[in-house]
Order: structure tokens, then sequence, then C-alpha cells
């Protein structure tokens, strides 16, 4: 699996024209309605979602930075339709993403000097979760990895969770976005 992959398996990026409406690395485009959820479904199931529904949280200097990007994660997945669940593999499914984004988060802050952006976007197969930070590090899997020594286990736990997860860099500017998508619960 590839950490610097900068678009999701099958994905080739943007269209040359511009055509697809989105974003480098298959995100929503910038400017996308932030605060937009998906109608709930009413067995609690996976929402019908129209199109991919996109929520951004700012990070740059705020205290407490991980649980309050996991209440904004459960609030979003409130709003979609993933929580409640009503079945046990689709509450997994929740907590997976959770747990996504607090590694993602926690990374930011012991390696780049803190997070600046949570950006979580959501469509009826994926939901995709962006970090975005200001340090130029490289993160990776700790090889090998050693299970019983504490620390360290941050990515290797995205890898296992993720469908795929990666690293964007805009050239020019400093920092990162680090990537991870998650299949929506069956």
């Amino acid at each position: 699996m590839s950490t610097t992959r900068p678009y999701s398996p099958g994905d080739r990026g943007p269209e040359p024209s511009g055509a697809s409406g989105a974003s480098e690395g298959g995100a929503p485009a910038a400017g996308a309605a932030t605060g937009a959820a998906a109608p709930s479904g009413a067995s609690g199931g996976t929402p019908e979602v129209r199109g991919p529904q996109v929520r951004r949280l700012g990070l740059r200097g705020e205290s407490g930075v991980v649980p309050l990007a996991r209440d904004f994660s459960r609030q979003a997945l409130y709003a979609w339709g993933w929580l409640p669940a009503a079945t046990a593999d689709q509450r997994a499914a929740a907590e997976d993403v959770l747990l996504v984004v607090s590694e993602l988060v926690t990374n930011a802050c012991l390696h780049a000097e803190g997070p600046d952006e949570l950006l979580l976007a959501c469509d009826n197969k994926v939901i995709r979760v962006e970090v975005s930070d200001s340090g130029t590090g490289q993160p990776a899997p700790r090889t090998p990895h050693r299970a019983g020594r504490p620390g360290g286990h941050g990515m290797f736990i995205v890898q296992r969770l993720c469908l795929d997860w990666g690293v964007v860099r805009v050239q020019g500017r400093p920092g990162k976005t680090v990537w991870a998508e998650l299949g929506a619960p069956a």
C-alpha cells in the first residue's frame, strides 16, 4: 500500500478540464458546503446520499483537539445516518471512523506541530477523513511493528482499518494532508 498516493485506488485524479467537480485527491472542491448533512435513514442504517456530504473543522490553535475532532466526527456520523447504528457491523464501522480520526489528529499533534483542519467527506460507499497540518514529516507505519510495545501503532491501525490512505502535498506550500478512506457499513 502506498503512503504517498494522492488519489484513491481507481481514481486518476481530477479531469483535466475540471469537469469532474472534484478537487485534487478526490475530495470535494474547495468551497463545498461545510455543514451539509444527508437525511438520516429511518432505520438507522446507511443513508441515501445524493452526492458527497462535507464537513470541515478548523483546528489550528485549538486546545483539546483530539476530543474536539472525535465529537465533531460523531456529530457528522449522526447527521449522515451512520449513528445510531442498527447493527453491530454498522456500529463497528462508525467506531472505526472515530478511531481513525483520533489517530490522524494525534499524529499531527505529536509529529507536526498540531493539525490545521479536519475534513470529513461522505457518500454512499466511502467516508474520507483528511487531516491537514504544516509539518514536513512523512507518516508511515513503523516497521517492524511491535505489537507488545507502547506507542508507534497509529498508522498501523489506520492501515489496517482503512480501504486506503495516503499523503497529499501541494507544491510551493508547506505541510501536507493525510487522508484515509473507510467503507460505509453494510
